[in-house]
């Protein structure tokens, strides 16, 4: 059974890397495309797993060649796929990204696979797992998931991305709070991020509240102090599932012992490895990879 079990969206992404940003109604030859897993929670999984977690996915999945391609690319890096579903008749979650030097661009396709229940395998299954994560996509799931994680005192890791409906209901069953800036701002309303995650804490009441900030790192804030991690330094080429990394490789540091501002500056570092290489998932390292690139630059894990 998996350390850390993932439930939310799995997304099989087509990338095309391109030399700039086309204007409309125009024609563009790539420099080069490939397909690629993609999702918060499923691609969070898998960086758990190549950093030396042991993982599961659960979720329906289309029963078509997407369908296969996503669940050979989770056995591929050692994520357990015996609780995923798979459903005939159903197109699963698609999306085409351009990759251009300064910008990412994204469009997807939701496809209409219905939602995910919870066998009562996978119940027993979450009820002794040791960590938790979602990412608000399946929200029924999630939320059943997370309740009975919480029964069983297994931490709930939420990458909070998409402002979803209801989503105040999972952030209420979250342990570890792991928002974008542009979530924290806009589900609080405030303009200052520190501001945020001061009334997302006190609001909700989760151990931690971790903010990224993209490009200028983040901060975690832990009830009384606010304290900011930095980006390390990466040689970008592809950013493209770079907080989904983030949120596996922080599950990672957890399942490792790490303390939460630890598991800051290893997420962050991780993240910032993933994006020197094209693709979240196959970018991502192992982890002697980044414990020696965090030594590099003055960092001892």
């Amino acid at each position: 059974m998996g350390s850390v079990i993932g439930i939310g969206a799995c997304v099989m992404d087509t990338l095309f890397s391109i030399p700039y940003y086309p204007p409309e109604d125009t024609k563009l030859r790539a420099l080069s495309s490939k397909q690629a897993g993609g999702g918060p929670a499923a691609t969070g999984i898998v960086a758990a797993a190549k950093l030396g977690v042991s993982t599961a996915f659960m979720g329906n999945l289309s029963a078509d060649s997407v369908g296969d391609f996503l669940v050979k690319d989770f056995e591929k890096y050692g994520v357990d796929t015996s609780y995923i579903k798979r459903l005939d008749g159903y197109r699963a979650f698609t999306s085409v990204i351009w990759l251009a030097k300064d910008s990412r661009t994204c469009v997807f396709d939701k496809g209409d696979l219905p939602p995910f229940r919870l066998s009562e395998r996978d119940e027993r299954a979450i009820a002794s797992a040791s960590l938790l994560m979602v990412d608000g996509n399946d929200m029924e799931a999630a939320l059943e998931a997370s309740r009975i994680a919480r029964e069983n005192n297994v931490p709930v890791l939420y990458d909070c991305g998409g402002l979803y409906e209801g989503v105040e209901r999972l952030l209420a069953l979250t342990d570890i709070m792991i928002p974008s800036q542009e979530f924290a701002l806009g589900h609080t309303g405030k303009s200052d991020p520190e501001d945020a995650a001061r009334e997302l804490y006190e609001r909700y009441s989760p151990k931690i509240v971790v903010v990224t900030q993209g490009k200028r790192g983040g901060f975690l804030y832990d009830g009384k102090t606010v304290t900011y991690y930095p980006i390390y330094p990466a040689e970008v080429v592809d950013s493209n599932g770079s907080g989904d990394v983030f949120h596996g490789a922080f599950a990672a540091g957890i399942i490792r012992g790490y303390d939460f501002e630890k598991c800051c500056h290893f997420a962050s570092a991780v993240s910032a490895l993933k994006c020197m290489g094209i693709g979240a998932r196959e970018s991502v390292p192992d982890f002697e990879t980044v414990k020696t690139y965090m030594k590099e630059n003055g960092y001892e894990l």
